[in-house]
């Protein structure tokens, strides 16, 4: 508990100041930022290390919310007044109470203090209410002080991809000497390096997001399925806890995509998958999940298997509802019947995978249970022996990680792989933005199977883009030769320079978006077709961002070989934000 009572009269003096000691704390508090697993732990890492950086003995971070007009404590640390917490649930200040933050948030720039290097700088407040530096504006502010025991604090500005953010908020007890304005100067340079830190936690937590989401249907993809099922069964090899799966292929697709096309065919997927959320919800703690195509499934642990099988029967029958739709063919596996033991999810996959083909080759409108048929059951033989066609076994295996894939979770997983990759001979040094980003092209390329990938470049300031690295996969049928076109880029050939101005699209992928275009599709921009349409390919899917040393762009290109590039463009461009993260090099 922090003690209270009026400041001394007479400050103590502060020792001198340790400018490598000072350097050093950026560094640290730059890696505890780094290393931590979610926002509010690299916010708590940037409180402590700033505490600690200025001697100070109480810190505090915290964001401004629009919509509300106040600041959010998120964390407070160090020597804590009565009714603060670390980790508080509802602590927030009007905005309107303090106005020289008022005046920052709501008028950056105007009339407001910067350092000279263009950051918002940091200000003081003493607790003395005969200080001359405080005006009428901060006396709240220093009977606040004097209430919680502490004789000075200093407020940083944190700045968020240039828009004000929030407030780092530092103080010291009475009886400490109060904030130097060297003090103020490095709190200012703190806040910047908090603002960095919390650019990179944002971005890895969209990553995260999209590497465990189908971008379709908002559903876990087939990697988070896979996590939660493991969790599962280790539960169930733990404790007996029961775990149930369940597989379901949607009827009529590919009669859907091809005689009326591939968007209504998305939205017959969509559809469904509200139903099986919906239905999901009825098994507490189930996770409903995409696999891939039209297959989807059910994940449950602790529900009855009856319960289950009841739900599975309700889906059914909601599936049939929908249009376009032919129904679903459903099939369920759980360790709550006569399966056998269940030690591996692969297991328990290859049985609600069997009973999902023994509903669909039976057109079944009921799902198919394992364990629940005569002896032996037919959907445990099955999936333990295969299938038998012209007198030869055949085994029905899942897909799992093949050579090509167009998962975002398997397509983010492999680049930042690729990007961490602690081989010497391959690992990419921060401050190389090409190397980064060709790490991503490539990796990309690779599991999407397209033809070529570029990379292209934007100084600041300028509306003109030129290709400066590319890589050809294979070569298509276009009406000149790509790598010719890519040679003439790369040597800055004066038709080999793009007019930003020309291309909409790729002007707002620069700045941070991503798109899709494929050839032949009615109101596609004629310039970014033209681009196709030269040379030879189908498709395209592009992502960009910027760094300080300009604006970046991928591209990926497609032809009939290539998986589908549908969905992947925020995936893409997370990873060309992750790779732009941190130092940054001009070509």
């Amino acid at each position: 508990m922090q003690v209270s009572g009026e400041p001394s009269v007479a400050q103590p003096i502060e020792p001198p100041v340790d400018s490598d000691a000072r350097l050093r704390a950026v560094v640290g508090l730059a890696q505890a930022m780094s290393a931590a697993d979610s926002r509010i732990d690299a916010v708590q890492a940037a409180a402590v290390r700033a505490r600690e950086a200025l001697d100070a003995d109480m810190a505090a971070v915290c964001v401004w919310e629009r919509e509300h007009g106040q600041l959010r404590v998120l964390v407070n640390n160090g020597l804590l007044a009565p009714g603060e917490q670390e980790l508080p649930e509802n602590e927030t200040y009007p905005v309107a109470d303090y106005p020289e933050i008022a005046k920052f948030l709501q008028q950056r720039g105007l009339g407001q203090p910067w350092s000279a290097d263009g950051l918002p700088r940091a200000w003081r407040q003493t607790a003395d209410e005969h200080d001359p530096g405080n005006g009428p504006a901060c006396r709240a502010r220093a009977a606040s002080l004097r209430r919680r025991g502490r004789s000075c604090c200093l407020v940083a500005p944190i700045l968020l991809r240039g828009r004000a953010w929030g407030e780092l908020y530092l103080a010291r007890t009475v009886g400490r000497s109060v904030f130097t304005d060297e003090d103020a100067a490095f709190a200012t340079v703190l806040a910047a390096q908090i603002s960095a830190g919390l650019a990179q936690s944002e971005e890895l937590e969209e990553v995260r997001r999209l590497a465990f989401t189908d971008p379709l249907t908002g559903l876990a993809n087939r990697r988070a399925v896979d996590t939660r099922l493991d969790a599962a069964l280790e539960a169930h090899r733990r404790d007996g806890t029961v775990v149930s799966l369940v597989v379901c292929d949607v009827n009529g697709l590919k009669r859907v995509n091809d005689e009326q096309g591939h968007e209504v065919g998305d939205r017959l997927l969509e559809s469904f998958a509200n139903q099986l959320s919906l239905c999901g919800a009825l098994l507490p703690g189930s996770v409903a999940g995409r696999l891939g195509g039209d297959e989807f499934c059910l994940v449950t642990e602790g529900c009855p298997a009856d319960e289950v099988v009841r739900v599975a029967e309700e889906l059914c029958a909601q599936a049939l509802t929908l249009d376009q739709g032919e129904g679903v063919a459903c099939g369920v596996a759980s360790t709550g019947d006569a399966i056998g033991p269940v030690t591996t999810a692969d297991r328990l996959f290859r049985l609600a995978d069997a009973a999902q083909y023994r509903a669909k080759a039976g057109h079944a409108a009921q799902p198919v249970v394992a364990g629940r048929g005569s002896v032996p059951d037919p959907t445990v033989s099955l999936a333990e022996n295969g299938v038998t066609v012209g007198g030869r076994r055949t085994e029905r295996r899942r897909f799992r990680g093949a050579r090509h894939s167009a998962d975002p979770g398997l397509l983010l997983t492999s680049v930042i792989g690729a990007l961490d990759e602690d081989h010497p001979q391959r690992r990419v040094h921060p401050a190389d933005t090409i190397g980064r980003l060709e790490v991503v092209a490539e990796t990309a390329a690779r599991l999407v199977d397209a033809v070529a990938w570029w990379i292209s470049y934007v100084p600041p300031g300028s509306d003109r883009m030129r290709t400066v690295h590319y890589g050809v996969r294979r070569m298509t049928r276009g009406p000149g030769s790509i790598r010719a076109q890519v040679q003439r880029a790369v040597n800055e050939a004066p038709d080999a320079v793009f007019d930003l101005r020309s291309y909409p699209l790729t002007a707002r992928a620069v700045r941070g978006s991503a798109f899709h275009v494929r050839t032949g599709v009615q109101g596609n921009d004629p310039a970014e077709e033209a681009v196709l349409l030269v040379g030879g390919y189908r498709a395209v899917l592009a992502a960009g961002g910027s760094n300080p040393a300009g604006g970046w762009l991928i591209e990926l290109f497609a032809d009939d070989s290539t998986l589908t590039l549908t969905g992947l463009g925020p995936t893409l461009r997370a990873l060309v934000a992750v790779a732009l993260s941190g130092p940054a090099s001009p070509p």
